[in-house]
């Protein structure tokens, strides 16, 4: 069975990212390699939010980066979510943007999700804040998805 893979916001917006900042192109790349060679290996999901997100931003590659995620399943949004989303927030694992990081953390953990894929580096894939977030969700009974970059998938290993 393939491994679930939580496509967070900036995933389709990296791949189609125009600044050439050398961190940015960087980004790109790596976040157009994973996607080219490596995303087969997994089973993608991703949100409304997400659509949402990409929607609601002013970038010339808005339609670009929408295209991209158009036949990725859309997971479903629960009552729980927004339990989760307020816990995570009064608990300060996120910040009080709750249609943002909170919302995509809580939707690949209560969906079980094996990883959260993110360029975020400031809430999600920071593994200074990773502690915090597995003592949250295993106080509030829930997975613990791994939060990572791209570069973290770019070598797939069938075991």
């Amino acid at each position: 069975m393939k491994k679930q893979v939580y496509l967070e916001t900036t995933i389709p917006s990296f791949y189609y990212e125009i600044r050439e900042e050398p961190e940015m192109a960087a980004r790109r790349l790596w976040t157009r390699e994973w996607w080219d060679k490596q995303r087969y290996h997994y089973e993608l999901v991703t949100s409304l939010a997400v659509i949402e997100e990409l929607n609601n931003g002013k970038y010339p590659t808005k339609n670009a980066a929408l295209s991209l995620v158009s036949d990725i399943p859309i997971l479903s949004a629960q009552k729980a979510i927004d339990d989760i989303v307020e816990a995570y927030i009064s608990r300060r694992v996120m910040p009080k943007d709750p249609v943002g990081d909170a919302f995509h953390l809580a939707m690949a953990s209560f969906h079980r999700c094996d990883f959260l894929l993110t360029w975020n580096c400031q809430h999600l894939a920071n593994a200074n804040k990773f502690d915090h977030i597995r003592r949250i969700n295993t106080i509030l009974g829930l997975f613990v998805p791994t939060l990572i970059t791209p570069v973290e998938l770019l070598t797939w290993e069938e075991l």
